[in-house]
């Protein structure tokens, strides 16, 4: 018994268009993780054993031909495997299932297999055994508990269990994954529905039973949600509708009766009654507003205006956390906010990465959380020029 998902149409990753007003909530036939990855890791080898990827310097020639953000990726993949722990976690600082889960999302998002022969490979499998332990979800299906990162680390270890379903070394492998998400996907369902006031209605906050909402940890159960979905767990689309409703509740601008915002250009804020929107929560909701489907609405075009007017700036608040959702948003958005993220987002973090192939924050809360933690989002936030995992393809 496998979960892999079917493959609906020939991938070609350049040529793809995002499909407009595609119906809202319906499960999406996603290409094969497995086979889009073992296609292209062959012929780079290939690139690899006839001498072609020597001069990392040199212009692209080839789909397959490194340059300057491969090899950056290449040094950032070697930095994260090196973080890992005889158990099998990749971690250096706290909040060891979190971490574990947001590296393997990392090498994933690059191409990185848990069935690969090499290094990488051995560290992945040993990475999600990790995870996958008895002990690390307590009996009533929460992450967040045993490496005290709560709901913020729930919804980090299931998006990424929902995205290696069918990733697993064998069936017995996918069929934990399979079961250890459908129990994480049924505690982020209950803790939705833990009685709010209506402007926290459809968001989640610190705790399961947390009667309040904000938008940083809602993101995070949305979009693990939003791919459980696409996997075909048991996920009701009202679930993933009401926490759409409470994203539109935290745009800065006021929306008129038809759904229209007062501003052409405007973002998300932290909570539903705030009105300055900040880098880091636009950045949040454009990517999971389009995930969930709704690539039309004016609030992620504005969102998307928005952040052209506001870019990344390395000494932001939340830097790493922001400029992940930015980039791959954007990439969602297309056309020149698409380029103009790309371009930026490697200008900063190519600058930015260490000798051993790290990314260190400098400011905010974000400088003591270890650079596990900020190498694994600087690598997902490169990956936009891959797009392996599912959940962010256009």
């Amino acid at each position: 018994m496998t979960f892999n998902r079917s493959i609906s149409t020939q991938y070609r990753p350049e040529a793809q268009a995002r499909t407009k007003n595609p119906p809202p909530f319906s499960s999406l036939m996603l290409p094969s993780l497995a086979l889009l990855i073992a296609v292209s890791s062959t012929a780079a080898r290939s690139q690899d054993d006839a001498g072609l990827n020597d001069d990392v310097s040199a212009p692209t020639t080839t789909p397959f031909q490194k340059d300057l953000t491969d090899s950056a990726v290449d040094k950032a993949v070697n930095y994260l495997v090196s973080q890992q722990r005889s158990n099998g976690a990749i971690t250096d600082k706290s909040h060891e299932t979190t971490m574990t889960s947001l590296a393997i999302m990392a090498m994933a998002g690059v191409g990185v297999q848990p069935s690969d022969s090499d290094a990488r490979g051995h560290a992945m499998r040993s990475a999600l055994a990790f995870v996958l332990q008895d002990d690390r979800q307590d009996d009533k299906g929460y992450f967040g508990r045993r490496d005290g990162s709560r709901m913020y680390g729930h919804g980090i270890t299931t998006l990424m269990l929902a995205e290696m379903l069918g990733m697993g070394v064998d069936a017995e492998q996918d069929r934990q994954i399979h079961d250890r998400c459908q129990r994480a996907i049924d505690l982020i369902l209950n803790s939705q529905n833990v009685k709010k006031s209506i402007q926290y209605r459809g968001g989640w906050r610190y705790n399961p039973e947390d009667r309040d909402a904000d938008l940083s940890v809602t993101i995070w159960q949305l979009m693990a949600l939003r791919s459980a979905k696409n996997d075909g767990l048991q996920v009701p689309s009202a679930a993933i509708r009401d926490a759409v409703e409470y994203l539109k509740r935290s745009y800065a601008s006021t929306i008129d009766s038809n759904g229209m915002p007062d501003k052409r250009a405007s973002g998300f804020c932290y909570t539903p009654t705030g009105r300055s929107p900040t880098y880091t929560m636009t950045s949040a909701g454009l990517l999971a507003m389009q995930v969930c489907g709704e690539y039309e609405s004016p609030l992620v075009a504005g969102a998307a205006d928005w952040l052209l007017e506001h870019p990344p700036k390395w000494k932001e608040h939340f830097f790493f956390y922001g400029t992940y959702y930015y980039a791959q948003g954007m990439y969602q958005r297309g056309g020149d906010h698409a380029e103009t993220a790309q371009r930026l987002v490697q200008e900063i973090l190519l600058d930015k990465q260490q000798n051993d192939g790290s990314w260190q924050a400098e400011s905010g809360q974000e400088s003591g959380v270890g650079k596990v933690y900020s190498t694994s989002l600087a690598v997902l936030s490169l990956s936009v020029k891959y797009h392996y995992l599912p959940i962010y393809q256009r």
